[in-house]
Parts: C-alpha cells; sequence; structure tokens
C-alpha cells in the first residue's frame, strides 16, 4: 500500500452516462440541484469535476452555485473515497479509553491520516466526533460494520477481513 493520499481520476476517464440517468431523473423537479448532486455521489462514490460541469450546463445554473453547495455540505466529496470508510469515535468516552492509540494504529497500518485515502482506494480513514455508541467506547466503525470495544489486535484483524473482501 502506497502512503499517497488518492488523486482526483481524469476526465477523460469519467464515463458521465449515470450523471445524464440522474440529471434526467430530477430534471423537472422544483429545487433539484440537491437531489441530482447526492444522486450523482451514490453513483460515483464522489463528485467528480466533469458532472460538475454537466450539471450546471443541463441544469441552467453557474459551477460556482455547485462549488458553493458541495464545499458547504460535509455530505459531499470532490475527491475518490475508498471501497472501506473506516471510522474511528474520538469523542470523550472513545478518548478516555483510548481513540487515540486506536487512531494511530489505523494511520501506522493504512500509511495514511485522517480524511485520507489509500491509492488503492480500498480504505478512507476519518475520525469523527461522535457516533453515538458511548457504551461500546472506544468505537470503530467499516461502512455499517461496527466495532465496539476497540483494541490495537482488533484493527489488525478488521484490515485483515476488509483485504480479503473483493473491491466490488
Amino acid at each position: 500500500m502506497s502512503n499517497a493520499p488518492a488523486e482526483e481520476i481524469p476526465a477523460e476517464e469519467i464515463d458521465l452516462t449515470e450523471a445524464n440517468e440522474v440529471i434526467d431523473k430530477y430534471l423537472t423537479l422544483p429545487g433539484n440541484l440537491m437531489p441530482v448532486l447526492q444522486g450523482i455521489q451514490e453513483a460515483y462514490g464522489y463528485v467528480p469535476k466533469p458532472t460538475i460541469d454537466l450539471v450546471a450546463e443541463r441544469l441552467n445554473v453557474y459551477p460556482s452555485q455547485i462549488y458553493g453547495v458541495l464545499t458547504f455540505y460535509a455530505q459531499f466529496h470532490l475527491k475518490p473515497r475508498g471501497r472501506f470508510i473506516i471510522r474511528v469515535c474520538v469523542g470523550t468516552a472513545c478518548h478516555v479509553q483510548g481513540a487515540e492509540r486506536i487512531t494511530e494504529t489505523f494511520f501506522g497500518r493504512l500509511g495514511i491520516g485522517h480524511a485520507e485515502t489509500t491509492a488503492d482506494l480500498r480504505y478512507t480513514f476519518e475520525k469523527v466526533a461522535c457516533l453515538g455508541a458511548c457504551g461500546m467506547a472506544p468505537l470503530a466503525m467499516v461502512n455499517d460494520d461496527t466495532f465496539g470495544k476497540m483494541t490495537v489486535q482488533k484493527v489488525d484483524e478488521i484490515i485483515e477481513t476488509y483485504n480479503a473482501r473483493p473491491m466490488k
């Protein structure tokens, strides 16, 4: 695994078929920008730049307006994300129970830091303020799977488990 964060896929490699389908679905809906951007992100895993230009053209809005929405809401991502999103809670209960040690172990094992994605697009790592399960602290999640009472040893088990899973 490389330590380099993932870079945006060059524009010529983006197939806009799915983006056009999402736009077609919401084209006549008033206030359609948010559902269009959410649909595009669901289709691609992030909002690629060529889709922003396409949305601007087809919805007749300025690209700057679209970037305003994309950068205001934390739910949107402008860079490719990993197949597996690892989140480690660093809220008070998790912090007291050793979340920082868990976080540093993930950093060391994956070779990436907070909000970064591995070069092979397998993992994205995020520290989050609270996952709402303080009784299970320290807590980590991989996509929708929850891992409570985390230990350094469990970090290795989690990585081994998700390394064995297919990318799609």
